[in-house]
């Protein structure tokens, strides 16, 4: 076969063949047969008397037909054009599955996975790990690999085999051997010295990109709102009550546990469509839009920092299907798995402050919402109950609110609504 192929080239390449180096006539017989690896010259009579053969058997499956893909930055939200790649999880010579994860995008929000588009292997990491990339950018080169037939070198003639002895057996033979004897110098007697003190020195961490963005925002929502902070404190006895009657059953019919955050959520809900201005927000410094749904944003501590995934249509869930959803979002969250979709849109937020031990606190609206409402640890005091003190169960609420939007009374009568549907919980059941 090989001796055919080589008559075929001959006969189309002769000028080629005859006076070209042996680098041109292993591309011509590189682009009309088969992979330059395969072709080797073999010299007869005179050195300049070029002949070249064929290698592999001519056959569709051995065919050199090797073709490279490009992975792009994928598109992440309107918002968000660039991002940090954080990590390459493969390395060039790996070889991917289609639609295996290959890298990280660190972007101010979450984590966005670059995926793999085809199966292949990669031949080229063009950016490197910490560079800043855009949408549409190509980060990595991929060879799709159409043959499953691997190159093999031609067999070693027997003269070859023999001229050349066994490279370890030569290296035994060369070196000498000496027999060596133990030391007979005495050992030298050593002084131990003190340990220094270690220095205190200061460890400089460079800051997420999340991290940025979350500071940005922050300071971003201080200079614009004219953000005001109410308080009140809510009796819990009957929603822990009301907890105890009800966690078991709801366990073992809707696999979800029933915490406090429901019941929480669910009076917000209730009292934003008694105010819905404090559901509302400002556009264009002279606009308000007012909204006939309620997207409830849930504070969510994560390693990389907080974050605000969205409870959608809150004004027209039940308590269980908010602690369905919150469970979702969360898990979603520590798993690194939310979406852009999951963080956008949000038209007020909760944050609880309470399960990391806090009393009470201030928090910060986030822009472009109008006001947070924060809750906090459940502590036991003593407070006056028809004319007699008695130990109760209380929580703090704190509600942070743009003035410019939203009056004091407005504030004040939402905490008080929050405030009556806790210590009733029976008036949350009815639609």
């Amino acid at each position: 076969m090989s001796s055919r192929a080589t008559h075929h080239l001959r006969g189309c390449y002769p000028r080629a063949l005859r006076t070209s180096s042996a680098l041109r006539a292993s591309n011509i017989v590189s682009r009309r047969c088969t992979h330059p690896s395969t072709v080797r010259p073999i010299i007869f009579g005179h050195k300049k008397n070029w002949q070249y053969s064929c290698l592999r058997q001519f056959s569709a499956s051995a065919l050199y037909t090797a073709e490279t893909k490009i992975i792009c930055v994928p598109s992440m939200a309107e918002s968000i054009s660039e991002g940090v790649l954080s990590t390459f999880n493969r390395q060039v010579g790996d070889y991917v599955e289609q639609d295996e994860e290959i890298a990280s995008i660190e972007t101010d929000k979450i984590d966005v996975a670059l995926n793999a588009t085809h199966s292949g292997t990669i031949t080229k990491l063009l950016v490197s790990e910490g560079d800043i990339v855009t949408v549409g950018q190509a980060v990595i080169e991929i060879s799709l690999e159409k043959s499953d037939t691997t190159s093999q070198s031609p067999p070693q003639s027997q003269a070859e085999r023999t001229s050349e002895p066994p490279q370890e057996a030569t290296q035994k033979q060369q070196t000498p051997t000496r027999e060596t004897r133990p030391s007979q110098e005495p050992m030298k007697e050593t002084t131990s010295t003190p340990t220094p003190t270690p220095i205190a020195t200061p460890l400089p961490v460079k800051m997420c990109r999340m991290r940025l963005r979350t500071a940005e925002r922050l300071k971003e929502s201080q200079n614009t709102t004219a953000f005001l902070t109410t308080f009140n404190e809510v009796d819990m006895s009957k929603v822990i009550e009301f907890r105890s009657q009800n966690k078991e059953a709801v366990l073992q019919k809707h696999g979800v546990k029933l915490g406090f955050m429901g019941p929480v959520a669910r009076a917000s809900a209730l009292a934003l469509r008694e105010i819905p201005a404090i559901n509302a927000s400002i556009e264009n410094d002279d606009t308000i839009v007012f909204r006939d749904y309620i997207d409830l944003s849930v504070a969510v501590a994560t390693p990389r920092g907080l974050v605000t995934p969205v409870l959608r249509n809150m004004e027209s869930r039940s308590i269980v299907e908010i602690e369905q959803g919150i469970a979702e979002l969360g898990k979603k969250a520590r798993h690194g798995r939310l979406t852009m979709d999951d963080l956008i849109g949000g038209t007020f937020t909760i944050s609880n402050s309470g399960i990391w031990g806090s009393l009470f606190g201030t928090p910060i609206i986030n822009i472009p919402q109008t006001a947070v409402l924060g809750i906090y640890g459940i502590q036991q005091r003593p407070v006056a109950i028809d004319e007699r003190i008695e130990i109760r169960p209380m929580m703090y609420t704190a509600l942070t609110y743009d003035h410019r939007l939203v009056d004091g009374r407005e504030a004040v009568t939402f905490l008080t609504l929050v405030k009556k549907y806790l210590e009733d919980p029976a008036s949350m059941l009815i639609p």
